[in-house]
C-alpha cells in the first residue's frame, strides 16, 4: 500500500488505502498548510467512482483525529466538460469526452481555491449524467472539509494544459482494471445513459479507446496503482 505505481494494490484494502489518504491530511498540515487533496485516475470504465465511493465510505467511519462531520468533499472532473453548446461551437461534439473537450485551466484553478481557501464553502460544477451537461455550483467544499477526492481520466496526462491540474494534487492514484471487464463495462454505461446498444459499442471503439490508450500511458506517474476487483467495477 506504500509502494510506487507499478506494484499494484487490492482495492478491498480499505483500511489501508484509507490511512494513506488521512496521512495526506497531516503531511499537508504540516507542510504547506490548508487542505490536501487526492486525485483518482484511470481509463473510461476502470472502476474510479466505484473507488471514491468506498474510500469516501472509509473515511466518513473513521475520521483523523480533531476532524468532525464534513472532513472530506468530492470534486469530480466531470464538471469540467465543455457543454455542447461549446463543443458545437468548436466542432468537437464527435469527441465529447476526449481531453480538448474539457476545461482544463478551469479544472486546475478550482483544485487550486480548494486547496487554500478554507474560510469559506468552495462552489464547483457537478455533471448531468441523464443530461450529459454540467451544472454550475452543483457541488460545495465546505470550511470543514481537510481533504477534497477528485476523480477523472486526465490527472496526470502529459500535456502544458494538464500539467497544472496535476499540481495542484498531493497524490494521484491510477485505478486499474482488466481490459475486457472495462469494454463491457464501459458499453454497458452508455446504454444504461440512453445509447442503443451498436452505438454504444461504437462510440466505445471509435472514441472511448483512444481516450483510454492516452490515460493508460500515464500510469507509470502515478503515485499508487490500486487494482479493481472486477466483481467491484
Amino acid at each position: 500500500m506504500t509502494s510506487r505505481a507499478g506494484d499494484g494494490s487490492s482495492l478491498g484494502e480499505f483500511t489501508a488505502l484509507g490511512e494513506r489518504a488521512r496521512g495526506l491530511v497531516a503531511r499537508a498540515a504540516l507542510g504547506r498548510g490548508g487542505r490536501a487533496v487526492l486525485g483518482i485516475t484511470g481509463a473510461p470504465g476502470a472502476g474510479k467512482t466505484t473507488l471514491v465511493e468506498r474510500l469516501l465510505a472509509e473515511l466518513a467511519e473513521h475520521p483523523p483525529e480533531g476532524a468532525g462531520a464534513g472532513w472530506v468533499a468530492h470534486v469530480p472532473m466531470d464538471g469540467f466538460h465543455l457543454a455542447d453548446a461549446q463543443l458545437d461551437r468548436l466542432g468537437l461534439r464527435d469527441r465529447k469526452g476526449a481531453p480538448e473537450t474539457f476545461d482544463a485551466a478551469g479544472y486546475a484553478a478550482m483544485l487550486e481555491r480548494v486547496r487554500t481557501d478554507t474560510s469559506q464553502t468552495v462552489y464547483a460544477p457537478g455533471f448531468e449524467r441523464d443530461l450529459e451537461q454540467p451544472i454550475a455550483a452543483a457541488l460545495a467544499v465546505p470550511p470543514s472539509a481537510r481533504l477534497v477526492i477528485t476523480e477523472g481520466n486526465y490527472l496526470l496526462l502529459d500535456e502544458p494544459a494538464w500539467h497544472r491540474v496535476r499540481e495542484a494534487m498531493d497524490e494521484v492514484w491510477y485505478c486499474d482494471l482488466d481490459e475486457p471487464t472495462r469494454l463491457e463495462r464501459l458499453v454497458a454505461r452508455h446504454v444504461e445513459f440512453g445509447k442503443e446498444p451498436d452505438a454504444a459499442a461504437l462510440w466505445v471503439d471509435r472514441v472511448d479507446q483512444a481516450n483510454a490508450t492516452l490515460v493508460a500511458a500515464t500510469r507509470a506517474r502515478a503515485d499508487l496503482v490500486v487494482t479493481t476487483p472486477a466483481r467491484l467495477a
